[in-house]
């Protein structure tokens, strides 16, 4: 039986430190953002329901998905994100069932509770950090101008829709030495609590 904690947070929290320190604890690590992309594969029933859903236009000509094309329809409006989430999450969470097979298991999901695989989970830990940090760190991970890097963080959950939704709420705030240890300190504190379950 696994012990599942799931991972979320806005895109830009730090969510990767939790992912590297959760490694170190022994966890195997399922990061959904890899599903997201193999979900939409060529080929694939995922990208076949984007088509149907966004229009032919999210094909490049080798029938491969236009990130550029979708990231733009899906951002434009917060209706287009939810049916973007709608369209593929089946497919991920699909994906990510036939992962969970080792006995402690961290599932890096962005979009945890829209795509219901909140429910796989034992415990949730929700990783947040103030919005000029996020934007900065967007930046430099995907390559985009600020305008870009705007436009994600509209497209996302505000912070209270994480807060209520979890209890285990970490803030990276701080140096990320300190930061690893708050969170060394509470997988920690979730596994023991496992364990005398």
């Amino acid at each position: 039986m696994s012990f599942v904690i799931g991972l979320t947070g806005p895109t830009g929290a730090g969510k990767s430190t939790v992912t590297a320190v959760a490694e170190s604890l022994g966890f195997k690590v399922v990061d959904c953002d890899r599903f997201a992309r193999i979900a939409v594969e060529k080929g694939s029933d995922g990208l076949a329901d984007i088509v149907q859903v966004f229009g032919g236009e999210m094909l490049n000509p080798d029938g491969t998905l236009n990130r550029a094309a979708l990231a733009k329809a899906a951002f434009a409006t917060p209706e287009n994100t939810e049916l973007l989430n709608k369209t593929l999450l089946p497919h991920i969470v699909k994906l990510i069932n036939a992962e969970i097979n080792q006995p402690r298991v961290l599932l890096d999901a962005p979009t945890l509770f829209e795509s219901g695989a909140d429910s796989l989970c034992d415990e949730i830990v929700v990783v947040l950090c103030d919005k000029k940090t996020r934007k900065k760190r967007i930046m430099e991970r995907d390559g985009i101008d600020e305008a870009a890097a705007d436009l994600r963080i509209k497209a996302g959950k505000p912070d209270e829709f994480y807060v209520e939704k979890s209890h285990n709420i970490v803030y990276n705030d701080c140096e990320l030495s300190v930061f690893n240890l708050k969170i060394q300190k509470l997988l920690n504190k979730l596994l023991e609590e496992n364990e005398n379950v």
